[in-house]
């Protein structure tokens, strides 16, 4: 069995082990084809995320084929095509009776809290894994979780056709709070330093895309809305100042979402949230909604193929970590291959 784990901080390794793995009840044995690589992975490996615990096999964007199922198991058969749901939830705290399951009280996330999805075979609670249409391809459906995450902000800032939404950048988040956007209708503008990734952002659906080092973005955003400023501010960067600024830009009765985070301290006016009214949420993970996301996906309603800027063999991993690394604008997403 092919794993690729982080030993520490730092340290990558690709592993070659042997290993027999057999459903237990309730759970399922799935082939993984497909895995994305994503920035929570690159956290890990830099040792800048505070919930991973080493050594930790990563990986929680993957989709593959179910190989067995364990006791108990209904509504999956060998040779489905799942895609994991890696949110882990007690089912009975309070974010859990409520609905709220990305919060758990006592959370578990795949290839962070436990051994996650790069890796060839995994057991997973048959709970946790959506079933996909034959029609889909396997790379298209292991990109379901992070429009999922997109989906998820979405949903807690409440987006409508009426929304004039700005998004702060234009990498794999962004690019998903876009699509989202889109499909629900709303206008979309999209703030990114790099020149490469707003043109990819046009190719989306950006009605305005913005370079912050060239153009002042508070005075390009002004006349929006009727002259109110963007309705709705999803920060996907998690730049402390971007928070305070989106305070500023935002319309009266405005929504604020947040998805990227800083352990830094972040300046904010309460007299512009109190004033404006504003609202600010913050999302994490998704709340189940890789089904709905599924249904989109293979209805066409996104645009996912364009997300996938590279595939690597999953044995040559390092050299996919170290494109991330050292030439960022040149990807959206990068896939491993466990085919």
């Amino acid at each position: 069995m092919v794993s690729i784990a982080v030993a520490q901080p730092g340290m990558l390794e690709i592993r070659t082990e042997e290993a027999s793995l057999h459903p237990g009840e309730g759970e399922v044995l799935v082939r993984v084809r497909r895995a994305g690589i994503c920035g929570s992975d690159m956290h890990i490996l830099h040792g800048s995320n505070p919930f991973a615990r080493y050594p930790r096999v990563i990986g929680h964007e993957f989709a593959g084929h179910v190989v067995e199922t364990g006791k108990g198991v209904e509504g999956l058969v060998a040779g489905d095509a799942v895609v994991a749901d890696p949110v882990l939830a007690c089912g009975h705290c309070y974010p859990c009776r409520i609905g709220r399951p990305n919060v758990c009280s006592n959370l578990e996330v795949l290839g962070v809290h436990r051994d996650g999805g790069f890796r060839d075979h995994v057991v997973l609670p048959a709970s946790n894994c959506v079933k996909v249409p034959d029609s889909l391809p396997i790379e298209i459906a292991a990109l379901a979780e992070p429009f999922a995450v997109a989906a998820n902000v979405l949903s807690r800032t409440g987006i409508s056709a009426e929304d004039t939404v700005l998004i702060y950048g234009a990498g794999t988040v962004g690019l998903t709070a876009l699509q989202v956007a889109r499909l629900h209708g709303a206008r979309c503008i999209i703030s990114d330093v790099d020149e490469s990734r707003l043109e990819r952002a046009r190719g989306f659906g950006a009605a305005v895309t913005i370079n912050p080092r060239e153009t002042d973005l508070p005075q390009a955003v002004r006349d929006e809305n009727e002259g109110l400023g963007p309705s709705l501010v999803i920060d996907g960067a998690g730049i402390p100042a971007l928070l305070e600024e989106a305070c500023r830009v935002a319309s009266p009765a405005g929504r604020i979402g947040l998805l990227g985070f800083s352990p830094g301290p972040c300046n904010i006016s309460q007299q512009e949230i109190v004033k404006k009214e504003l609202t600010i949420v913050g999302s994490r993970l998704n709340r189940r909604f890789i089904p709905q996301v599924v249904e989109w996906l293979a209805e066409g309603k996104l645009q996912p193929a364009g997300m996938i800027t590279q595939t690597v063999p999953a044995r040559e991993a390092q050299a996919a970590f170290d494109l991330i690394e050292n030439d960022p604008a040149s990807t959206i997403k990068v896939q491993l291959d466990f085919a």
